[in-house]
């Protein structure tokens, strides 16, 4: 049996070990030798992540739902690839701006709000006091159960409402009295919070692999030390039907959407849990140090994690269900093996993984309750008189101390009234869904220039107000503190208001739920309220300073202080809370770099203020260093000339956008007409290659023929006359076509590029059309197509050109006669009389065209005809050059037609009403010109 003096022998050696390495890494960086400059020793210090939760809680999980631990480490894992895009951008600007804490982060992103800066303080408080009692919880119970060695039984509950318990007799207020006072050792020794605590950091990555060696441990020896392995541990479970569903990716009551949330929790706390932000921005030596970190602390989560099934399924195989807590497997099975050292060790890792969290977690809120709650208030409260006392660094340790004295009782007494309503990793979760608040106000701040002061305020306060309402109060409610019927019936007994379901919503775990609907509340309202609202002055200074912090390699462009202060002055006010010799030592740096002889040298001017404003901002936080260095500068009052020359500047500025905002649209123009134009030429050399192509075939075929007939004459002198005859005329026929073909090519090339030949004169286009029917008389008969004309009695005369109107004419009824039936076919040729115009319609009872060939048939070389009987013959230039002809004339040619309907070709041609025949009614006289 281990008796308590030695367990407690054992924990103060251990601690011991831990300032001794904390004291000597202090002193290392005293004398200028960092032990802590190395990239693994950074890595190692961000798994304090691994917490008691880790250590303890994982295996609890892991009993509950199998692989359902996973997603707490998959989201770290996850973030750290974006490790050298985030964190080293929070790195940078938190060393540019002496930034010590994320209120003092999200306060100086938004003009250095005090009050932001208290909100998020308050925020942080309230939602890491659970993760505090966590591990409280943790260390009391491994306690209590490691004094009943070699026993293995249930540690007794924590009294809940209705019980009472001597405090003098309860180990969990020992342990939390203990680490405060740790502590404070540790982390309270000086003044200047941005200073690196580099003693720490050392004790905490030596926590890092006390923890993992002691878990890997405990790990190999249930898997082979009890068993034979991992096959034979995990055949075993399998064999068992209450295990093998822990072997399942589904084990999980709740489904992989709580897998998803946990995850986005768990990644959002690698970054904002303030210990996190403690150990990876504020103790950073080198920002490079992260590219080593993005691939150490993930391989730390996974070795860490190996054991965690293994561990489980022997604890469930080896202890009768219910009889042992699965959260004290790690702890019980070398207990119930006889396996003492291996007890200790346990005990010691999981001291470390509490230890660990506290120490740095209540480091960073005391900086934070210090900077941004108490000394804010403290400063403008005038009955207290600070500004007259000369030395403030024991005041504001004193606070720092007492901060940390009360969030560990606050951990405490949550331990008692809420610690048995969640196992160890749900108290873990109710954190984690806490911190997540701050993402939308940090992430949108870091990227993102219109996020707003207001926006943030209000974002979080919303924020929080529904993580309180859907998982805080639920927790004291199951603990007595609250009516149960809060949950099971809602607020005022409204259904719609259950904390567990709000507005309805059901289905969804308890983190999930309180996830879904704090996030909808504060990222809505941050880009609502930012997005309606207006940055002020030093808002979007802030905001082009934090996002934009890689072009200005890290630090601030200027100072924005406008008049100076006396050296006499500021010496004395960072002497209030630096102490008298870090003030001086403060100053005489800020010489040596500025190559003065001496403090006597320092010039009174803006950058002395900026520079003060900075070095204050470590010890009381920024919003309180602008309200400190503020009241020693001598705020220089602008002039008319600086007006007006502000007023000019701005002026040319807002001249300059506008002309390049005009250049901008100018290009676009342009950059559109040059597509256009672009595109255009890309049609008319494929245009170019398609009419090629086809004048080619055209010409090919009569002159194939032609060279045929010739070749057969010559190499037959003997032949008859009748075939020489018909031979000729066959050669005839095609040199006509031939002719007719690039006679048509020539006009087509000379009227697109508008050299035609146009000879303007008085047109009768009734006569016209009459001498169109008389020429294409023969044709008509030889189709035995009937040519109809109604044409009005007086006809207004036209001012055109009678040969192209003749041609287009001629066209027309030409391809009328061809596509009409032979011998029953029949065309009407109508002119109408309009009154800003003359119509000709030439209408056919043929075949009928498809209207998705109407625009086709006036392309070049296109034709329509029965697909039955073939291609119709012609050139298929007739159409192009007739509507070429008619728009040169003012007019337009356009086709009605549908299949079996025949087809109505018509044009119109524009007339001056003043000149010619008055304009008669538009009566036609129907005769009939040719039959059959």
């Amino acid at each position: 049996m281990l008796l308590a003096g030695v367990i407690v022998l054992i924990s103060f050696a251990y601690l011991g070990v831990l300032f001794a390495i904390a004291y000597y890494g202090d002193k290392r960086a005293d004398a200028g030798r960092s032990i802590i400059a190395s990239p693994t020793i950074y890595a190692l210090s961000m798994a304090v992540y691994a917490t008691s939760w880790t250590f303890y809680g994982s295996v609890g999980r892991a009993a509950a739902s199998g692989p359902g631990f996973l997603p707490i480490y998959l989201g770290p894992t996850l973030m750290a690839a974006l490790g050298w895009v985030v964190l080293r951008k929070m790195i940078r600007i938190s060393k540019a701006h002496r930034i010590t804490s994320i209120a003092d982060f999200v306060a100086a992103r938004y003009g250095k709000s005090a009050l932001l800066g208290g909100l998020v303080t308050l925020i942080a408080v309230v939602g890491i006091i659970p993760y505090i009692a966590l591990q409280l919880k943790a260390v009391s119970v491994s306690f209590e159960v490691l004094l009943q060695y070699p026993q293995v039984v249930m540690p007794p509950k924590s009294p809940g409402l209705g019980q009472s318990v001597a405090v003098w007799r309860d180990s969990a207020f020992y342990i939390a009295l203990l680490l405060a006072a740790f502590t404070i050792v540790f982390g309270t020794r000086h003044l200047d919070a941005t200073e690196r605590h580099e003693g720490m950091v050392a004790a905490i990555a030596f926590e890092s692999i006390v923890k993992l060696v002691a878990f890997v441990a405990v790990g190999l020896f249930a898997t082979y030390v009890l068993h034979d392995g991992f096959g034979d541990l995990f055949a075993r479970a399998a064999a068992e039907p209450q295990l093998a569903r822990l072997l399942t990716l589904d084990a999980g009551r709740d489904g992989y959407g709580a897998w998803a949330s946990l995850i986005f929790l768990s990644a959002m706390a690698i970054l904002f849990l303030p210990r996190q932000f403690q150990v990876g921005v504020v103790e950073n030596v080198n920002e490079n140090h992260v590219a080593r970190a993005i691939w150490l602390f993930p391989l730390y989560m996974l070795v860490i994690n190996l054991f965690v099934l293994p561990i489980t399924l022997a604890g469930l195989l080896h202890f009768p269900a219910g009889q042992v807590d699965a959260d004290t497997f790690v702890l019980t099975l070398p207990m119930a093996h006889g396996q003492e050292a291996l007890t200790l060790l346990v005990f010691l890792g999981g001291l470390s993984a509490a230890t660990g969290m506290v120490i740095v977690e209540t480091i960073a809120l005391s900086t934070m309750i210090c900077n941004d709650l108490v000394m804010p208030v403290l400063l403008r409260w005038r009955a207290l008189a600070l500004a007259r006392r000369a030395d403030l660094t024991g005041l504001l340790l004193g606070i720092r101390r007492g901060a940390i004295v009360v969030l560990m009782m606050l951990g405490y007494a949550y331990y008692h009234v809420a610690g048995e309503a969640y196992a160890l990793v749900s108290i873990g979760l109710v954190s984690f869904a806490a911190v997540a608040q701050f993402a939308p106000a940090m992430l949108g701040g870091m990227y993102w220039r219109r996020g707003t002061r207001n926006g943030a305020l209000i974002g979080l306060l919303l924020g929080f107000l529904v993580w309180a309402y859907t998982l805080l109060l639920p927790s004291f409610a199951r603990s007595g503190w609250l009516p149960i019927a809060f949950i099971e019936q809602g607020l005022f007994g409204v259904a719609l208001l259950k904390p567990l379901a709000l507005f309805g919503i059901e289905g969804l775990d308890n983190i999930s739920h309180a996830l879904f609907w704090s996030l909808l509340a504060n990222v809505g309202a941050y880009v609502a309220v930012s997005l309606l609202g207006v940055q002020g002055v030093a808002e979007r200074a802030q905001a082009r300073l934090f996002v934009d912090v890689f072009r200005h390699d890290g630090r601030p462009p200027g100072s924005t202080w406008r008049g100076s202060a006396s050296v006499a002055e500021v010496s004395a006010l960072l002497a209030r809370f630096l102490g008298p010799a870090r003030a001086q030592g403060a100053l005489r740096a800020y010489a040596q770099q500025r190559a003065l002889g001496s403090v006597a040298d320092i010039r009174a001017d803006t950058e002395l203020a900026g520079f003060s404003e900075k070095l204050l901002a470590g010890a009381i936080g920024a919003s309180s260093a602008r309200v400190m260095v503020a009241s020693v500068v001598k705020e220089e009052p602008l002039g008319m000339d600086a007006v007006l020359n502000i007023l000019d500047e701005a002026s040319q500025v807002i001249a300059h956008s506008h002309e390049l905002e005009q250049k901008s649209r100018a290009l676009e123009v342009a950059s559109a007409e040059l597509r256009a134009a672009n595109a255009r030429l890309q049609e008319l050399d494929r245009l170019k290659d398609d009419f090629i192509s086809t004048v080619t075939h055209e010409l090919r075929t009569p002159l194939t023929s032609i060279r045929s007939m010739a070749e057969i004459l010559q190499s037959r002198p003997g032949l008859d006359a009748e075939r020489r005859t018909h031979f000729v005329s066959v050669i005839v026929k095609e040199s006509e076509r031939l002719t007719r073909l690039i006679n048509q090519v020539l006009d087509l090339a000379k009227l697109e590029s508008g050299s035609g030949d146009w000879h303007s004169a008085e047109v009768d286009l009734r006569a016209l059309i009459e001498d169109a029917a008389v020429s294409t008389a023969e044709l008509f008969r030889e189709r035995g197509v009937r040519l109809a004309l109604a044409l009005p009695a007086e006809v207004p005369r036209l001012r055109s050109d009678r040969d192209r109107l003749t041609q287009v004419l001629l066209n027309l009824l030409s391809n009328a006669a061809k596509f009409s039936p032979a011998g029953v076919g029949e065309v009407t040729l109508t002119l109408h009389v309009q009154p800003s115009a003359l119509q000709v319609d030439v209408a056919d009872n043929g075949v009928g065209i498809d209207a998705a060939h109407h625009q086709t048939i006036f392309e070049k070389f296109r034709q329509v005809g029965d697909t039955l009987t073939g291609k119709p013959q012609g050139t298929g230039l007739g159409l192009p050059i007739s509507r070429q002809i008619v728009r040169h004339l003012g007019g337009r040619l356009w086709v009605q037609s549908a299949p079996g309907q025949g087809a109505t070709f018509s044009f119109t041609l524009p007339r001056e009403p003043a000149q010619g025949a008055a304009a008669a009614p538009d009566r036609a006289v129907l005769r009939r010109t040719a039959a059959p």
